[in-house]
């Protein structure tokens, strides 16, 4: 993890990437979090801290996190190989479905992320004006439908069923993003300046619009 004190009253954004996982040697999330940390961004300081991409265990050190910062805004990074821009999640779904086992060897399929929960959360981040904004700067980006059904998605879903439940955590927005493969790790690929700047440009616009921008950004399949 990241050292993560911070100044006394200032205001936090948690944002949160994942350990190397599938062989890799690295992760653009935990990079493009570690980039961010100690930031200030319309008034409010990064915190990054970094997660393992192991079912249970990511969502234990999330939740951890969440009551150690009080953040106002959290961000949860996942790397999705395949995709050209930085993918803004719409939707977390309450399944663990893995294609490929973790980082721990677990492979749960069709298994509940939290028991009697509900089926499915959106994203309270502004989805649409952050995708304007991020392509605003000429980079790439994207709403996306689907988070998938490995710990990307376990992680989304625990964060917002966290905020939706938690005491004390219904004012505080969170949402997950994908990001590309690093050029060096193959293509489709995207700078980690690049990723970093867009980032920063998205946390901005979480942190100053309360009402999302009314702007097409679905899929017809």
């Amino acid at each position: 993890m990241v050292a993560s004190t911070q100044s006394a009253g200032a205001p936090t954004v948690l944002v949160t990437g994942f350990d190397p996982f599938g062989g890799d040697a690295l992760n653009p999330s935990w990079l493009a979090a570690q980039a961010l940390h100690g930031k200030r961004i319309a008034g409010h300081r990064v915190v990054a801290e970094q997660l393992p991409t192991v079912f249970g265990p990511s969502l234990t050190v999330l939740r951890t996190l969440v009551r150690q910062h009080r953040p106002a805004l959290v961000i949860c990074l996942g790397l999705a190989a395949g995709r050209h821009a930085i993918s803004i999640e719409r939707v977390a779904i309450n399944v663990n479905d893995a294609r490929i086992a973790d980082n721990a060897g677990e492979q749960p399929v069709d298994e509940p992320v939290v028991d009697g929960a509900p089926a499915a959360y959106f994203s309270s981040l502004p989805i649409k004006a952050m995708r304007a904004a991020i392509q605003a700067k000429g980079i790439p980006a994207e709403v996306s439908q689907t988070a998938g059904t490995f710990v990307c998605n376990q992680v989304f879903y625990g964060l917002m069923h966290l905020l939706a439940t938690g005491r004390g955590l219904k004012a505080t927005r969170g949402g997950f993003i994908h990001l590309p493969l690093l050029p060096e790790q193959g293509e489709p690929s995207m700078p980690l300046a690049q990723m970093v700047e867009g980032l920063r440009m998205g946390i901005r616009t979480a942190l100053v619009t309360k009402a999302d921008a009314r702007l097409g950004a679905g899929t017809i399949s």
